[in-house]
């Protein structure tokens, strides 16, 4: 169960407003891009039901997916390619989409709460928090929003 805002209240505490939630989805398949997410959530407006993507139903998944583009300041998805991932490793890979994810919010945010264990590679105030997507609101928001655009990237490349 994700804590109540445990991280970003803090950081809203201190007057740090714009807090991204970062998380990844594909680093453990056999197919297709690595796809992360960044997620800047209004304090004012936080949808209900989030939860780590991977304890939600696809339906569910879809329908929260649609709660936080709706409600949400600001939201990106960045990707790495196979190749990429075949040249770097899934693990630099994972890093790399989150970083693109970041490059992609119109919003430049005050402090990223990353899933996992290390910082990404970029110039903002971060914090690495393990299995995050399962302890921060925002990031499991990023991660509900990288799992359905995946899921969706993995049917369309099947049917191509």
């Amino acid at each position: 169960m994700i804590q109540e805002l445990h991280w970003e209240r803090k950081l809203w505490a201190q007057g740090l407003h714009l807090v991204a939630g970062l998380d990844e989805v594909g680093m453990g398949c056999l197919a297709g891009p690595v796809v992360a997410a960044a997620v800047i959530l209004d304090p004012a407006d936080i949808p209900d039901g989030i939860r780590d993507s991977k304890k939600l139903t696809p339906k569910r998944r879809a329908e929260i997916k649609n709660l936080i583009q709706e409600k949400a300041l600001h939201f990106a998805i960045g990707l790495a390619s196979v190749e990429e991932i075949d040249h770097i490793n899934i693990y630099q890979a994972a890093r790399l989409a989150m970083k693109r994810s970041v490059e992609g919010l119109s919003l430049k945010p005050d402090f990223l709460l990353v899933d996992g264990r290390a910082s990404i590679d970029i110039e903002i105030k971060q914090e690495a928090i393990i299995k995050g997507d399962e302890k921060s609101f925002s990031i499991g928001a990023a991660s509900t929003l990288a799992k359905v655009y995946r899921d969706m990237l993995m049917v369309q490349m099947d049917q191509d």
